[in-house]
């Protein structure tokens, strides 16, 4: 059942795209036949992804959406999810010639506006963004691929939230020792990696006196991916009613994109990492 077949919508893996993950999605087990094709599943969840639509208003060619959406949740706590993602990025970032184990990345959060979805007990007030919602915390390696994210409520400090994501980042890539991040992780945060991380925070800091936009060495590389990340319409803002839901759909966006680099559709140019001018 998971045959090739001709895309219906842009987010739908090409064969080549759909070839790459196809050995980490697991078959239904047991003597029967799946209903619906494991591949039509992961369309399912890209098209949610990457257009925005709630999962009751999935397109009826797909699979019925509460099996797509019981696909969803139960790869991501099974962990199916994260190995697709991690492998897809160790394959990205062996074709630019680089470890796949990496040992540097940049830290950053950005908050998001929750949709009526998102409970009161997992959503909190940024009063510097002035955004009520919550806030999503990532650490990416120098390509700006994703290592780890962490959801959390919008009120949380970016120092705060830090902690638990850079711990999240040496769990899942033990060769990180060195992390970029801004002015906002400045304080104890940085004897604290140090001690219970094994991870140098370096702080990259505006040149004093400056006003005006400047690019900053490492810290526009974590800023492209969070600008990659709100191109996708389900992640413009906040629609899940779990925060670990939020995580995976982030994970979904970058699988996308990923697949996309490792395997161009016919007409599209191969991804080359872009540097700052």
């Amino acid at each position: 059942m998971d045959t090739s077949s001709t895309p219906r919508y842009p987010s739908d893996l090409t064969d080549a795209q759909w070839e790459l993950i196809a050995p980490m999605v697991p078959v239904k087990p047991g003597g029967r036949p799946a209903k619906h094709a494991r591949r039509r599943i992961v369309d399912a969840i890209l098209y949610v992804n990457r257009t925005g639509c709630s999962w009751r208003q999935l397109p009826h060619d797909f699979a019925p959406w509460d099996t797509v959406y019981w696909y969803f949740k139960t790869w991501n706590e099974a962990g199916v999810t994260d190995r697709i993602h991690d492998a897809l990025r160790a394959q990205v970032r062996d074709g630019n010639g680089r470890d796949p184990m990496a040992s540097a990345g940049i830290v950053d959060a950005q908050s998001v506006k929750g949709a009526d979805t998102v409970g009161r007990d997992s959503r909190g007030y940024d009063a510097g963004k002035k955004v009520n919602g919550r806030k999503r915390h990532i650490v990416t390696d120098t390509l700006g691929l994703l290592i780890v994210v962490l959801v959390t409520t919008a009120g949380l400090q970016d120092r705060v939230g830090a902690r638990p994501v850079l711990a999240r980042a040496k769990m899942a890539m033990p060769s990180i020792a060195l992390v970029w991040a801004d002015g906002g992780y400045v304080g104890k945060l940085i004897a604290w990696a140090q001690q219970h991380c094994r991870i140098l925070v370096d702080i990259v800091r505006k040149p004093e006196g400056r006003h005006t936009f400047e690019v900053l060495p490492r810290r526009w590389v974590v800023e492209r991916t969070l600008s990659w990340l709100m191109r996708t319409r389900r992640l413009a803002r906040d629609y899940e009613r779990l925060p670990e839901h939020s995580e995976a759909m982030i994970k979904w966006a970058m699988i996308g994109l990923m697949t996309r680099r490792l395997a161009p559709a016919p007409g599209r140019r191969p991804w080359q990492p872009a540097h700052p001018r």
